[in-house]
C-alpha cells in the first residue's frame, strides 16, 4: 500500500504524519546490513504526488541495503528537548528502488537533488503514532494495511 492509499484509509492520521516529517528536514531511517544486523542512517524523506519516497547518495549503504533486502523502518525526527510536538512517529514498509527515467525526472523537477542519486517510493507494512494524552495516557495509533486503526491507551 502506497503513501496515497494510507491517506486514503486515515486521513487524519496521514496528515499527523506528515506534519510530524515535515518539521525537520532529516529523520532516521534503519536498514539491514548483509548480516542482518539493523544499520541507522540520516535521511530526508519526502511526500509527493501520493508517495513516500526516499532518496541517497549513490552507492551508499543504505541504498545497498534497501537493494538486497527492502525492508525499513523510518522516524521522525524527535525535534529538540523533550517534548516530542505531535508525538512520536514511524513507519515500516518495504522501499522499491525507481528506475523509471520519467518518474525521477519529475523527482528532480519537483526537489532538485544531487545527481546522480538513488530513489525508492515505499510500500507501507506499518504506521505508529505514540502520544501523551492528558499527562496521563501514553496513547499508540497503530495502522496495519487491511485492517482498522487501532488505538490503544495505556496508564
Amino acid at each position: 500500500m502506497n503513501w496515497a492509499a494510507f491517506s486514503s484509509a486515515e486521513p487524519d492520521l496521514a496528515k499527523t504524519v506528515e506534519t510530524r516529517f515535515g518539521a525537520f528536514t532529516h529523520h532516521v531511517l534503519a536498514t539491514l546490513r548483509k548480516d542482518g544486523s539493523p544499520r541507522t542512517t540520516g535521511l530526508e524523506v519526502r511526500f509527493l504526488r501520493g508517495e513516500l519516497w526516499l532518496g541517497m547518495m549513490p552507492g551508499s549503504l543504505k541504498a545497498l541495503d534497501l537493494r538486497r533486502d527492502p525492508r525499513f523502518a523510518l522516524q521522525a525526527n524527535p525535534g529538540e528537548g523533550q517534548s516530542l510536538g505531535g508525538g512520536d512517529v514511524r513507519i515500516t514498509g518495504r522501499a522499491v528502488e525507481v528506475e523509471d527515467p520519467g518518474i525521477k525526472g519529475a523527482y528532480v523537477t519537483e526537489v532538485e537533488p544531487p545527481e546522480p542519486f538513488h530513489l525508492f517510493r515505499t510500500e507501507l507494512t506499518e504506521v505508529v503514532r505514540t502520544s501523551v494524552e492528558d499527562e496521563k495516557y501514553l496513547v499508540l495509533q497503530i495502522w496495519k494495511p487491511g485492517e482498522p486503526l487501532r488505538t490503544l491507551r495505556r496508564a
